[in-house]
């Protein structure tokens, strides 16, 4: 039990390190770190379908956990649902000109509205998520005016906000990158004290997430254990 505590409090130290552009903090449960992003599950709105649509397709994060800056966007058909803006641009940026009907959470509704007419707070002192600058998304600029107010930061565009989400995703992914390496690291040992063996190989995070959770490869762990064993199990590919 402490070596199992000592290991999570390490993953949970390394994602707050950075603003956990890498992974999960520990989820929002009485007497652990709560975030300004997170929602009851109850209270989130999933528009992607599938095994994985509890989860970012580019990053694997838990969206209920980053619901107050989701955003989604059609593409091919099907709709993808990402924890952040950083995530879409870092998507619009691998299919230039193929993501469509782009939407985004209203912070003060908790309804998806059209990205194009929202009006986004940059940089105030709320924490972001996938990144160090924070982009929220409001669906009248009284009500992001009042937030920044509150809060601080910039009143932005959609077109002005993804810009700045897309100039910073290089950069940014580099910073991940690195920490996933010790992430992954960390999950490896996680895996093998605590989960049953595998030989399934996973495209994405989100896969693995998926699979673990419906196969309780690894009985309850959750947040950012579950993370760092996923990262672990889709470097193994």
């Amino acid at each position: 039990m402490k070596k199992l505590l000592s290991l999570m409090m390490t993953l949970t130290v390394a994602l707050f390190a950075m603003g956990d552009p890498s992974g999960e903090k520990m989820e929002t449960k009485k007497g652990n770190m709560e975030m300004f992003q997170s929602v009851n599950p109850a209270q989130a709105t999933l528009l992607q379908e599938g095994a994985n649509k509890l989860y970012c397709p580019l990053c694997g994060m838990t969206l209920p956990m980053f619901y107050k800056t989701n955003h989604a966007a059609t593409h091919k058909g099907h709709t993808k649902q990402y924890c952040s803006i950083h995530c879409l641009a870092d998507d619009n940026a691998k299919h230039p000109n193929e993501l469509t009907n782009m939407k985004v959470v209203d912070v003060t509704t908790l309804q998806f509205i059209d990205a194009a007419k929202a009006f986004y707070v940059v940089g105030s002192s709320k924490q972001g998520t996938m990144s160090m600058v924070s982009k929220y998304a409001f669906g009248t600029k009284e009500a992001a005016s009042a937030f920044a107010k509150e809060f601080g930061g910039e009143l932005k565009s959609f077109e002005e906000a993804l810009k700045i989400a897309t100039d910073g995703v290089a950069k940014t992914n580099a910073m991940i990158a690195k920490k996933r390496i010790m992430m992954a690291k960390k999950g490896k040992q996680a895996y093998e004290k605590f989960c049953k063996p595998t030989t399934q190989t996973f495209a994405s995070i989100a896969d693995a997430k998926a699979y673990i959770e419906q196969n309780k490869l690894c009985g309850e762990l959750q947040g950012p254990m579950l993370q760092a064993i996923a990262l672990y199990l889709v470097s193994q590919k």
